[in-house]
């Protein structure tokens, strides 16, 4: 059997090893998260060094390891990297996305196809500034829980199925909520806002791009909490993030009961 595989991959993160060589963190297309040691390439004279910065797409070959594998070969398929770092709010937007990747693939080598495909997609939109990039980002982090079976609800109550629209929000209930379910300290974001998230959530652009920023900033605020309460801690580079004016999360609260913009 080789012990030799080939897969595209998105880069998520580096460490440097030694003098010359550096751990690379890959989602890949058919394995999984991988982690695998880059030799030499922090030498001038590396042929694929620059190819395996983070953000990028990559066509990697690797060599089965015991604790980690090998790269033995990197060619570049969309090097979304370069756009990315020459600006630093799409930088920290990335930078979100991938950490959240890393924390909802963590298991390695468990295939995770449908992730890997969300994650190139977002990066590629990131890059092209094909939308606003918090826009993007709140998509992603929606879509992204939605294929680890978090998906919100935003049409109809979460608890009970009762059709809306509602005008309550709760993280731990997931998503929107009547009258009847709301707990205490439930969020009350505008009609508006929820109509943004389920759009973010579809992928339906055209009612996104139309938003305005008090929506974009109370969504923004939302998808957060409802983040950082399922993945049950909070994610380091979210609060790095360009959201000037975003709605004010009360963190004096339980997280169950966060408060984000109005209460009900």
């Amino acid at each position: 059997m080789s012990r030799t595989y080939r897969d595209e991959a998105v880069v998520l993160r580096t460490h440097d090893l030694g003098e010359a060589d550096r751990i690379v963190t890959l989602l890949t297309r058919g394995s999984g998260q991988v982690r695998a040691v880059a030799k030499g390439v922090r030498r001038t004279s590396s042929k694929f060094g620059a190819r395996l910065e983070p953000f990028g797409v990559v066509d990697v070959q690797l060599h089965l390891g015991r604790s980690l594998d090998v790269v033995t070969q990197a060619d570049t398929l969309a090097p979304h990297g370069r756009s990315i770092m020459a600006d630093y709010s799409l930088f920290t937007t990335a930078t979100a996305m991938v950490e959240t990747a890393a924390r909802l693939t963590e298991v390695e080598r468990e295939p995770a196809t449908q992730q890997y495909l969300l994650l190139a997609g977002a990066l590629r939109a990131l890059a092209e500034r094909a939308h606003a990039a918090t826009l993007v980002l709140d998509s992603y982090l929606l879509r992204a829980l939605a294929v680890a079976g978090w998906a919100p609800s935003f049409a109809e109550c979460a608890r009970c199925s009762r059709p809306g629209p509602h005008r309550a929000f709760s993280a731990p209930m997931g998503g929107a909520v009547c009258g009847g379910c709301r707990p205490p300290g439930a969020a009350a974001p505008a009609e508006e806002t929820f109509a943004l998230l389920g759009a973010l959530l579809a992928g339906d652009w055209a009612v996104a791009d139309r938003s305005d920023d008090r929506h974009r900033r109370e969504s923004s605020g939302l998808v957060a909490v409802y983040l950082q309460w399922h993945l049950e801690r909070q994610l380091r580079s979210l609060r790095h993030v360009d959201r000037t004016g975003a709605a004010r999360v009360d963190r004096t609260l339980d997280p169950a009961v966060a408060i984000v913009g109005r209460t009900a």
